[in-house]
């Protein structure tokens, strides 16, 4: 994104929407700092500026991954690599049977709200959870953007990038559930971004719920969530 200078009146209006805080009017004219802009376009959809002077400009690869993860509607990459921010994660389990019984599943949302993230810190959170022992789940764009996913590496040309959010995926067996709690516990102070975490268990037989145990044993505060999308996860009739 960027603002054409000749348009621009430098009223300002457009600093209350900018989630990055990426827009700075120096010298009597609108300016955008390309590290901090997630080409969101918030800004130019927002219709905010009076004299349209916001310009969407061809991204490339790999800047195109800020659009695909912080655009507020579906986008399309074309690179193959990944399909719009994240994927339907715990809420169709009944269906896809992502997680098993005796496994508990993590999703880490990245960046949110309005703080954004590197790769380079989504790595680092990846790597620190997999030396833990979990394991990436496939299908998510931000595992497809791993080069080794058993390690949580990325690709080394994506990890300059920044976008408003993303959400890393995985799974352990209920015995290295608690190691991967205390790991997000120590990496939560080695990011310089934010992040919430999901937790998602099957209930055993006699209906215990693992998570439940594993994050009150923890000392973890919790907001209990049963959501479901009952069968709306199946995939439409061919």
């Amino acid at each position: 994104m960027r603002i054409d200078t000749d348009k621009c009146q430098a009223c300002g209006a457009c600093h209350t929407i900018c989630v990055t805080d990426a827009i700075s009017h120096d010298d009597g004219f609108g300016e955008i700092d390309a590290d901090l802009c997630v080409e969101c376009y918030v800004c130019l959809r927002s219709g905010i500026c009076p004299s349209a002077a916001f310009v969407a400009e061809p991204l490339a690869w790999p800047r195109i991954l800020r659009h695909t993860f912080s655009a507020v509607q579906p986008v399309q990459s074309g690179s193959g690599l990944i399909d719009g921010r994240g994927t339907a994660e715990m809420k169709t389990n009944d269906v896809s049977g992502r997680y098993g019984p005796g496994e508990v599943g993590f999703t880490v949302d990245v960046g949110r709200p309005g703080l954004g993230a590197t790769f380079a810190d989504v790595e680092r959170i990846a790597m620190a959870v997999a030396a833990a022992g979990a394991v990436m789940v496939t299908g998510n764009p931000v595992t497809g953007l791993m080069t080794d996913p058993a390690t949580g590496a990325f690709r080394d040309d994506v990890k300059g990038e920044r976008v408003l959010s993303c959400v890393l995926e995985f799974k352990t067996d209920e015995a290295d559930a608690l190691a991967v709690v205390e790991t997000l516990r120590r990496v939560a102070d080695e990011v310089d971004t934010v992040f919430s975490v999901g937790c998602i268990a099957r209930c055993r037989d006699d209906g215990t719920d693992p998570a439940r145990e594993l994050l009150d044993g923890a000392g973890v505060f919790r907001r209990p969530n049963g959501k479901t999308n009952i069968g709306l996860g199946r995939a439409d009739p061919a």
